[in-house]
């Protein structure tokens, strides 16, 4: 669900956030791990959250990678971080953009360090973003942490891309697919169901059955048309609630064939968030309260359970291996990291690893989805074009 946060920074500056949290408890501690003390949290009514949500979307319009990019570009040429965001600024022509950087600007003018300044707009400047920001503020080291992020989106698109562009062709064919479906069924069955309502012969059943259909599809149309419209939305804002609530990977999970393969993508994205808060000098812990509220509901509680074993003096390979976060390969590689210290090193090695194998699975699951897809379609709309015409050969017999 989400809270609505009125938090205190360190610099006594009223901050407000907007969080997806299982709880208040969890909800304080996001807070916490961005360096804020919560003030007060409420719940937000769920009759506002699709505004909400619209709202927020919109403010982040605001591209972090491309801001990143051409930050790092200025800071490679030499120029300072307020000279580069104040050529950043002089080229923005979008209002809100601008608006962003001036903020920008003049805590930067007023002192603050460049990760408080960031996490004055949580809305667009993730947790994630704003803690390699932080540990790069105490070596010096911006540039490399904006490469690092840069790489780290770049990793994380190419997933979510191979995913999406596996699922496009499916996704026209069924489609199109239910479209003449639907269009056979509540049209043209109707006009047949007319035609051979007073042929006065005796019909197959199931073209009896189809053209029962066809009747009453054609009797009652001006209600089954809002209906099936009222059925589309429902179905999309199911679909948006499942995704909003990260419940469409629990669902998935509980698929035999599909549950692993979610699993693996969970821990990919898990060890290379952490592998590179780790590279970039962050602890171990603050590095879990990160990517705690980036994870799935069913993960969070495991992070938090391997946090605690962590904070006890276990190393992270027996904490995650404990509560189910390793597969055999990952758990020999994170102790070979801790053995050598090159631990943030193996983590991105072993989301490399997990990578790999998601891509070569989407190739084969869609090698062999399509043509089934294919045929299921081929089948529907066989089955009804031959109910129709099934009439039709039988009164050609009779004739001959």
């Amino acid at each position: 669900m989400e809270f609505d946060v009125r938090a205190l920074s360190p610099d006594h500056l009223v901050v407000r956030l907007r969080l997806e949290a299982r709880d208040a408890a969890d909800a304080r501690s996001q807070v916490e791990a961005r360096g804020l003390h919560a003030a007060a949290i409420a719940a937000v009514p769920a009759a506002r959250l699709p505004a909400l949500r619209w709202h927020v979307r919109r403010r982040s319009a605001f591209s972090v990678t491309l801001f990143s990019q051409e930050l790092l570009a200025l800071l490679g040429a030499g120029l300072s971080l307020v000279e580069a965001i104040e050529a950043l600024r002089e080229k923005e022509t979008h209002a809100a953009a601008s608006t962003l950087l001036d903020q920008l600007l003049a805590s930067l003018r007023e002192g603050k360090r460049f990760s408080r300044a960031l996490a004055g707009h949580p809305t667009i400047f993730p947790a994630l973003y704003v803690g390699i920001v932080q540990a790069a503020e105490n070596t010096s080291g911006l540039p490399q942490a904006l490469e690092r992020y840069l790489s780290y989106r770049q990793r994380v698109d190419s997933v979510r891309g191979k995913l999406v562009s596996a699922a496009i062709y499916p996704s026209i064919l069924l489609a199109v697919g239910s479209a003449v479906s639907l269009f056979l069924i509540g049209y043209v069955v109707p006009r047949f169901a007319e035609v051979y309502q007073g042929a006065g012969r005796t019909l197959p059943w199931l073209s009896q059955r189809l053209l029962d259909w066809g009747q009453f599809a054609g009797q009652h149309g001006s209600v089954l048309l809002p209906c099936a419209v009222a059925l589309v939305a429902a179905m999309v804002l199911g679909v948006r609630t499942l995704l909003s609530r990260r419940g469409l990977a629990a669902l998935l999970r509980r698929v035999p064939a599909l549950g692993e393969r979610v699993h693996i993508v969970e821990l990919s994205r898990l060890y290379l968030t952490l592998g590179m808060l780790l590279e970039g000098g962050i602890h171990i812990v603050a590095a879990l309260d990160t990517v705690h509220g980036m994870a799935s509901s069913d993960m969070q509680g495991r992070l938090t359970a391997a946090r605690q074993a962590i904070q006890q003096g276990q190393p992270l390979s027996t904490a995650f291996e404990n509560q189910g976060l390793v597969t055999p390969i990952s758990v020999r590689m994170l102790r070979v990291g801790e053995r050598s210290g090159e631990l943030g090193t193996m983590l991105t090695q072993s989301a490399n690893f997990y990578d790999g194998e998601i891509g070569r699975w989407i190739e084969r699951f869609m090698r062999m989805f399509e043509p089934l897809l294919m045929a299921a379609i081929g089948v529907v709309v066989g089955t009804i074009v031959v109910l129709l015409y099934l009439p039709i050969f039988d009164l050609a017999g009779g004739l001959s």
